[in-house]
């Protein structure tokens, strides 16, 4: 089967994870960590009461926090990246890629149109979803691919 991609027709919906890790902007950075830990994510979304994006909490975030100090009671709203970019499930994947590679983005909250969260879009996600559609030409790559031999290979 021949596939044909395009980044601008395909869009978010096939590359997100589902069920990223919510909290309050009220919850600690402790449980930010928690959250992290026990699901085993990325990020956590800061969500208000009525469940719209309001911020993110990521990985670097937390290095960052740990390098600077280290009160983990202080509430994660004063910490996170507020309104953080994201993308809606009907965008397309080249979107995406723009604004991740713009911003420097490991991952981006996907927003329905009330701005709540779906899932997060991240690298790897996106990495699956181009590999899906170019195994051939993925797999088959060599592990160093601009390295040229010096010596003379086989029998």
């Amino acid at each position: 089967m021949d596939f044909q991609l395009n980044l601008k027709l395909e869009t978010v919906e096939q590359a997100i994870q589902a069920d990223p890790p919510m909290l309050a902007p009220s919850e600690t950075v402790r449980q930010a960590f928690g959250a992290l830990k026990s699901a085993n994510h990325g990020c956590v979304l800061i969500c208000s009461v009525g469940g719209a994006l309001e911020g993110i909490f990521t990985e670097r975030d937390a290095l960052r926090y740990m390098a600077e100090r280290a009160d983990l009671e202080q509430s994660i709203s004063s910490i996170m990246t507020s309104s953080p970019q994201s993308v809606s499930i009907s965008d397309s994947i080249g979107v995406a890629i723009e604004r991740m590679a713009g911003g420097g983005f490991r991952r981006l909250p996907v927003v329905d149109d009330d701005n709540k969260p779906i899932g997060v879009l991240n690298v790897s996600g996106l990495l699956h979803f181009l590999v899906e559609h170019f195994p051939a030409t993925i797999y088959n790559l060599p592990p160093n691919p601009h390295h040229k031999t010096t010596e003379r290979e086989g029998a």
